[in-house]
């Protein structure tokens, strides 16, 4: 169940502001994943301009970025346009544009990461709000599920790394332990921390 704009005014991620503000609360799932699907709910200002959201999107899941990314929206895509990026023709810059103009009537988008591993997130506007306060942070509300780990390999990567990070007598455990670092729990999730991270971005 989601929580309600109005009874975020007490978090300490807020502060009073002179003019009202339209936030967005967004859900973020993560395509493929399962047991447990890994996703997030999270406020943003509506008029967030898309490379900003890139990086709230990532801090919001967990990334540690570094790859190419792409918004598509049912009026189109967008994405960092730089000299030398090989992108689709028709991707059109990202740099200028808010996240409510992208949207237009629609109120979900994906918000693709790491065109190798091929992260697809859907991403959903469940509530638009007016507020009598500005964002000084993104908001991160709950989730659920650990964010994979960078290059395990996409979808398919990730649930083998799973479940040979599950079992020492997995193949492939010594390896990928060796590679990961250390143990890792698929549904470890803190909102606490997620906004930690968040905290870190002014808007």
């Amino acid at each position: 169940m989601s929580t309600p704009l109005h009874a975020l005014a007490a978090k300490p991620a807020v502060k009073r502001a002179g003019k009202t503000g339209e936030v967005y609360q967004l859900r973020i799932d993560l395509r493929g994943t399962r047991n447990p699907k890994v996703w997030r709910r999270i406020v943003v200002p509506a008029t967030i301009k898309l490379p900003l959201l890139h990086v709230v999107l990532l801090r919001a899941m967990g990334w540690g970025g570094g790859h190419m990314h792409e918004f598509t929206f049912a009026q189109g895509s967008y994405a960092s346009v730089e000299p030398g990026l090989d992108l689709p023709f028709d991707v059109q810059d990202e740099s200028r544009v808010s996240l409510r103009n992208a949207l237009k009537a629609s109120v979900a988008f994906t918000w693709i990461y790491d065109y190798g591993d091929n992260w697809q997130h859907k991403v959903k506007v469940e509530h638009a709000e007016v507020m009598g306060f500005a964002l000084k942070h993104p908001m991160c509300i709950t989730g659920q599920g650990a964010c994979p780990p960078d290059d395990v390999g996409g979808v398919p990567g990730f649930e083998n790394f799973v479940l040979a990070m599950a079992d020492p007598a997995h193949p492939e455990h010594d390896e990928l332990m060796g590679w990961y670092g250390g143990p890792f729990d698929p549904a470890a999730f803190s909102a606490d921390d997620v906004q930690e991270r968040l905290d870190e971005i002014k808007l």
